[in-house]
Formats: C-alpha cells, structure tokens, sequence
C-alpha cells in the first residue's frame, strides 16, 4: 500500500501547492478535502481495486488503427521534435476536421496540442489567469478547474448547474449578477462531468450573449462531446455569434476514443490566445508527445464507424447500470445524454460522500469518485464511469448494491 505524504508535507509544499487542498471546503464533517483524498487513496494507482473513475481500455481499447499508426510516427526520428504548439502539418490538417465539428471556422492559427487536455487545462489557466482574477465555474464540475484555480490564486465563484425535471440548466442569472464585477473567465464542461448533462442551445446561446455582453471569454471542456447517445443534439459553444473571438475549446480523443495514455489534448482558441498558450507549453512541457501528435490524422475523419459502434456499447452498459441502481433504496440515479458517467444522489442516506466511498472501496472493492471532489453542490453524491468489462462490471454492482442497500437500511433505522 502506498504511504502518504508525511508529517512535513505542508512545510515543504509552497502556499500555492496547499491551496489546492482547497481548505476553505470540508468534504465531511471534521475532515478537509484534502484528508478525505488521502483517506481514500484518491491518486490515480486503483491499488488493485475495480477502479471506476476512468474508462476500461481493454475492454474498450484504442481504434483499431493505432497502432499502426505509432509505429509509422516511430519510424520516422526526425519526428520527434516539433514547434511548441504542434507540428504544422498536424495543425493544418486538424483545422479542417475541427472546423466541419464545431461549425466554426479553425486554422492552424487556432489550435495548440498540449500533453492530455489536463496539460490544456493547466496551460490555459496558467496562461490567461492572474491571481485575484475573478472566474466563474459551473458547480459540480471536473475536480481539477477549482484546483488549478486555487493554485493560481484566482477569486473562485460557483455557478450552480441544476435539473428542472430531467432538462439541465445552468444559473445564468448567477453569471449575470457578476457582471458588474468584470468576470475574466466562465468555465464549463459540456456534456458536463461529472453529471452528463448536455445544455439544450438556448442556454448555449445565453452564455455567449452574456459572454459577449459582460466583455469576458469562456472555456468549454468539450472532451466528451462525441459521447452523445441517440438523437440528442449537441451545440457547441464556438459556433455562436461573436464566440469564435472568445471561447476556449478543449477537445481530444482521451476518453471516447480511449487514446488516454497517448497523452494528446488539442484546445481551440482565438489567434491571440494560442501565441500565449504556446509559451506556457514551452516552459512545462516543451510540446506535446510527438509521435502521439501523428495519430490525429484518422481522428474526427474517418472514425464515424468505430465511434457508432463504440457509443452504442456504452449506452447498453448504462441503461442496465441505471437499473441495477434503481434496485435500491432511497438512492436516485438519473442518466443524461453523454459521457460515460453517472452521478449517483445518496443524499437520503444520512452518510459523508466520505464513508460511503470508504465503504464502497472496503466491502465492494470498487473505487468511485466522491461528490465532494466535484464542488459544494456535488456532497451527497458519488461518480461512476460505467466504461467497463460488462461480466467484471456486473459482478462489481452486485457487490455494490448490497452495500449500498445495507447503508440506505441503516439509514432509515436511524431516522
């Protein structure tokens, strides 16, 4: 078992690293967030447990043509330097497939190829955020914006993201009432993680009236937006009027198509934003993985098949999730339009995200990602990425659902 950060930790850690551990928020009663994360073991290693915070790439392996493709970009030495933000013949080729994506136009001016979109994310931020900044950041949101935020000394405000029935909303009368104190940035996951939640255009197209109105720039995480199940239409934020000078577009093929450990993001930003990002990469990472950079070229061209087939698969994975959950007690579980995910309510059962997550990760053997990780309004809750083994997957809810049904009981004894 790894051993924690030991009883210098903070001592040796510079204030910008501790305020990362977000000490203003308790994600338990008596417990910080950042003692809730040691506990338990929330560091990326899964510790030999079914860990559900991240898509099973053996059961949902890369395409099919990938491998061919690093192998061609390994055989090539001379590829393995590019210019910071990508090589040229990459980028221009990229601005044609992203352009078609988001009906907006893209040229190589525009895009930057960072390590993974969290290298995007911590670019961008460290690019264009100042310390004071205000930002605006949707609640529940990916764990690490509110991070990097509080790394870079940024004034947080939440904005909360809702349901009215099963339609999700995001509260942009909240966005509206800190115009007055000039907002640098919105920033938003869109299908949102943790929730899946896809925005219908009319609250799209508030945002980029008052992104344009209030005079700030907004960046969308778009990772997950060829996750879309059925018919549900998905508009992107780049392709509304006065947007393109505005937004921030973090795509990939990380997730969807299960090329995480590739480590290639790509954002799309305006031309004065890129020659900014350029120079952050350029000081943290030099440049995208290079041979990773090549296999790009079959990404949003000529994958349509792999993407139908692979989109099918996890809708059918999530529908008998969902039912599986149902099965118990006070819990609540709705499915949204995209992502892999479910963000499960558990409110009612009277327990810190905390311990459910302990008990989960002790007698199920199963890790999920707290709400707390997620924002204020994400305590109650827990994530799972169904992207799984479906027999490894429906042995694990078995597991699951009688612990869950075991704490709701207990629950209602002490109500």
């Amino acid at each position: 078992m790894p051993s924690h950060p030991g009883p210098h930790f903070d001592s040796v850690a510079s204030a910008r690293v501790r305020r990362t551990h977000l000490p203003h928020r308790s994600a338990a009663p008596g417990m910080s967030v950042r003692e809730a994360d040691r506990s338990l073991r929330l560091d990326g290693g899964g510790h030999g447990l079914l860990d559900t915070t991240h898509f099973d790439t053996v059961r949902f392996p890369p395409p099919p043509w990938i491998a061919e493709a690093m192998a061609e970009a390994i055989d090539h030495g001379d590829w393995a330097y590019t210019p910071y933000r990508g090589d040229p013949g990459v980028l221009d080729s990229l601005g044609e497939a992203i352009s078609a994506f988001l009906g907006s136009p893209v040229t190589s001016d525009n895009l930057a190829l960072t390590p993974g979109t969290q290298g995007a994310l911590f670019t961008t931020l460290s690019a264009i955020v100042d310390e004071g900044d205000l930002v605006l950041l949707a609640d529940p949101d990916y764990l690490f914006c509110e991070r990097v935020l509080a790394f870079l000394g940024a004034r947080i405000e939440r904005i909360p993201v809702g349901f009215d029935g099963e339609h999700p909303t995001l509260d942009l009368a909240a966005v509206e009432a800190f115009l007055p104190e000039r907002p640098k940035l919105l920033i938003f996951s869109h299908p949102n993680n943790p929730t899946g939640a896809i925005f219908p255009e009319a609250t799209i197209a508030q945002v980029a009236e008052l992104a344009v109105r209030g005079d700030f720039r907004v960046l969308v995480d778009e990772l997950y937006s060829r996750l879309v199940y059925g018919e549900t239409p998905f508009p992107h934020l780049r392709a509304q009027p006065g947007m393109a000078e505005r937004c921030i577009t973090f795509l990939g093929p990380s997730k969807t198509e299960s090329m995480s450990g590739f480590r290639i993001g790509i954002v799309v930003a305006p031309s004065d934003v890129t020659p900014v990002l350029e120079q952050c990469i350029a000081m943290t990472s030099l440049r995208a993985p290079a041979y990773s950079q090549r296999l790009l070229g079959r990404w949003l061209v000529d994958d349509h098949d792999f993407l139908a087939q692979r989109v099918a698969e996890l809708e059918a994975i999530k529908k008998s999730t969902i039912e599986r959950l149902r099965d118990v007690p006070g819990l609540t579980v709705q499915g949204q339009a995209g992502t892999a995910y479910l963000f499960v309510d558990v409110s009612s059962f009277g327990l810190s995200d905390v311990e459910i997550a302990a008990a989960l990760q002790e007698e199920a053997r199963v890790i999920v990602s707290p709400g707390y990780q997620f924002g204020p309004r994400g305590l109650g809750h827990f994530r799972i990425c169904y992207a799984r083994d479906e027999a490894e997957w429906s042995a694990a809810l078995d597991r699951m659902v009688a612990v869950l049904t075991r704490l709701s009981a207990r629950a209602e004894v002490v109500a």
